[in-house]
């Protein structure tokens, strides 16, 4: 059998908060469920159909009495509530301790040995929105070339540049040495390169993003499969959140339609192995900014694609939708929440409506799809294969 697996990462699409959520700030976080009561209903008839209404409670989205698909939900077991620790997960990586932030800024040491290394002076160094000091920081690095760097509540290291000011290959050599630089206590998750244009007042991103993500301490999931001799296709951010680890094949994207767009063409052109995709916008264009409505509309976009993609599944195909942490719009802070994240599992001849219970962490989801594969199992996570397979294939 030619077996595919197709996983597709709702960026930041959590289902309610975990027990732990207090310790992060996040009491009260519930990212699909409080988009839905602030909007007054969602509209997601394709996603009710699978199972999502069944996990937990959204307005607009009953549990279905016979779902298709089976259903759960996963608690992440990592410390730490970042794209890099959700993916890793996934992927079979446990963070015993979370990858560190600085809410004051780097040190003043590190940057100017950064300084140094780089020959250029740099400005910023606060926790901020990128839009915002962009345009607040964007005339002044226009007229004295010095990036812009910028941090989150996640575990990153952010430069800004125009990119007639800083050409991109220029402002890459930048965040490759942050790459290398950044180790020890200061080994952030991810070093991103946020390229904008335009004139003052009227700077805006460009689609030139691109993350240099720290390496996983360990084997993924990705890893396991190219050994087992399949193909890894990553769409999205996929590829940088991994460092390239076990992807054969990639494609970036510039918004959820364009990612669905490019997982169905993998899906006409892959004979075998894994599709994952990463569906930025909930978090990056939503929920950062806590647009609720566009949070929602985003929701209903996806949900319109669902019979797109499940149209071009074959027999032996599995699907899965989940999420890697929550953003809830709702809320006052703009930062991620430490959320539990759906699991939705489908396939033409899976077993339906199984439901998967509470899984411990993320990693069951790996742990999954290493069994289904047929590679060599990961490090952390317990396999719900034989419950969604048994008797079906």
């Amino acid at each position: 059998m030619s077996l595919r697996v197709i996983i597709i990462v709702l960026d930041s699409v959590g289902i309610g908060e975990m027990p732990d959520a207090g310790e992060y700030g996040d009491l009260g976080s519930y990212t699909l469920g409080n988009v839905a009561r602030q909007r007054g209903g969602l509209k997601l008839p394709y996603l009710e159909k699978l199972g999502l209404g069944t996990i937990n409670s959204i307005m607009g989205v009953p549990a279905a009495p016979h779902p298709e698909g089976s259903f759960g939900k996963m608690a992440e077991q990592s410390r730490g509530k970042d794209t890099t620790s959700g993916h890793w997960e996934i992927a079979g990586v446990i963070l015993e301790k979370a990858l560190p932030t600085f809410p004051r800024g780097f040190p003043n040491e590190f940057l100017e040995r950064f300084e140094a290394a780089i020959g250029r002076k740099v400005m910023g160094n606060e926790v901020a929105s990128g839009t915002e000091i962009m345009q607040r920081l964007g005339e002044k690095h226009v007229r004295t070339g010095m990036p812009i760097v910028y941090t989150s509540a996640d575990s990153v290291f952010q430069v800004a540049a125009h990119e007639d000011i800083i050409p991109l290959p220029e402002l890459m050599r930048i965040c490759q040495i942050a790459r290398t630089m950044l180790t020890d206590e200061l080994q952030v998750g991810r070093v991103i390169a946020r390229p904008f244009l335009g004139e003052v007042g009227e700077f805006y991103r460009t689609p030139n993003r691109h993350d240099f993500a720290l390496e996983p301490p360990y084997k993924i999931l990705l890893e396991y499969v190219q050994e087992r001799g399949l193909e890894v296709c990553a769409v999205g951010k996929i590829k940088d959140i991994y460092a390239g680890r076990g992807v054969t094949r990639s494609v970036t994207s510039k918004g959820n339609m364009e990612s669905v767009d490019k997982t169905l063409k993998y899906m006409t052109e892959l004979e075998t192995g894994l599709i994952m995709s990463n569906l930025v916008d909930f978090d990056m264009i939503y929920g950062h900014r806590n647009d609720v409505e566009g949070y929602a509309r985003a929701l209903e976009e996806f949900d319109a694609r669902l019979p797109e993609i499940c149209a071009a599944l074959r027999s032996e195909d599995m699907l899965i939708i989940t999420a890697d942490h929550g953003c809830d719009p709702t809320l006052p802070s703009t930062d991620h929440s430490r959320e539990f994240v759906p699991l939705l599992v489908y396939g033409p001849t899976l077993n339906k409506g199984v439901n998967l219970g509470v899984r411990s962490t993320f990693a069951d989801l790996g742990a999954t799809v290493a069994e289904y594969l047929g590679t060599k199992p990961l490090a952390n996570g317990k396999s719900f294969y034989a419950e969604i397979t048994r008797g079906s294939i």
